[in-house]
């Protein structure tokens, strides 16, 4: 059932646009069905409004070094189903890139209905999801926001962080500017859209399943490095091992000819 502020409103538009010209308001005249109009004949205007304008699903920043979560917006996650199953694939991601398993310092993600951006910047990587038809270089920027305030005001304590979310007050700075960049249209936004210093086309798009199953990947080949390295040093000593018992077992008699023979000479010469 549409929205019924917006029948009335384009009733009354209609009705006074059908009297004679002399009774038209200038109003009247100007008036044009603009997008916020499809937006209220929504047959939800509420939920439709926030599939428009709130992008921006999830941030979180973290340390690469070790994946240690630092900062994130805290999102009810009333809007998003699986808001839970999407932060654990941006942890497991942080993980991956905690063991170098990145290709490029900014890249995009694939999952479902939704694309994960991020930067790495200073050991930190700085990471948000978004709808599939938010604009790449509006998420990059928006990112780029982040990075610069939280070196800024974090910069000297990233590396001494001991505990999950050390930076957990970054979260007010976060809700601030991601209100920025909701809505697309707004005359700052299409401002950076038309920005051509800031280029996005050449940032990679993998597939979620690809990276973490490259992560995986990279795994195994690395157990499978150190599982034949320390089996190779087994080898090793035990091959050491057998090459002394050789060398014994053949000139063990030797010796003991020797010994014998010596002992036995000392022995004549004490007699006599």
């Amino acid at each position: 059932m549409p929205f019924r502020g917006s029948v009335s409103l384009a009733a009354s538009s209609s009705s006074r646009c059908s009297a004679s010209p002399s009774e038209r308001s200038n109003s009247c005249r100007r008036w044009t069905p603009t997008r916020f109009d499809a937006v209220f004949s929504s047959s939800s205007p509420t939920s439709f409004f926030l599939a428009v304008v709130k992008m921006v699903k999830l941030t979180m920043i973290a340390r690469v070094t070790d994946g240690l979560p630092l900062a994130e917006g805290l999102d009810d996650g009333r809007d998003q189903k699986d808001a839970d199953f999407y932060k654990q694939q941006a942890k497991l991601l942080f993980k991956n890139l905690s063991k170098g398993h990145y290709e490029a310092s900014r890249m995009s993600i694939e999952t479902g209905p939704y694309f994960f951006h991020y930067i790495i910047e200073g050991r930190v990587c700085y990471l948000t999801m978004c709808d599939r038809s938010y604009p790449k270089k509006l998420a990059f920027q928006y990112l780029e926001d982040l990075k610069n305030e939280f070196e800024r005001v974090n910069g000297n304590q990233i590396e001494t962080a001991a505990r999950p979310y050390a930076f957990i007050k970054f979260d007010t700075f976060i809700q601030k500017t991601k209100k920025l960049y909701l809505d697309t249209r707004t005359r700052r936004n299409i401002a950076k859209l038309n920005d051509e210093l800031y280029e996005v086309h050449q940032i990679m798009t993998r597939n979620v399943q690809e990276v973490l199953g490259v992560g995986e990947k990279l795994d195994q080949v690395s157990q499978l490095s150190s599982r034949l390295t320390s089996e190779s040093r087994i080898y090793a000593d035990k091959a050491k091992d057998l090459n002394r018992q050789a060398f014994i077992r053949k000139w063990a008699p030797v010796v003991i000819v020797l010994g014998v023979v010596m002992f036995l000479f000392f022995i004549r010469k004490k007699v006599w």
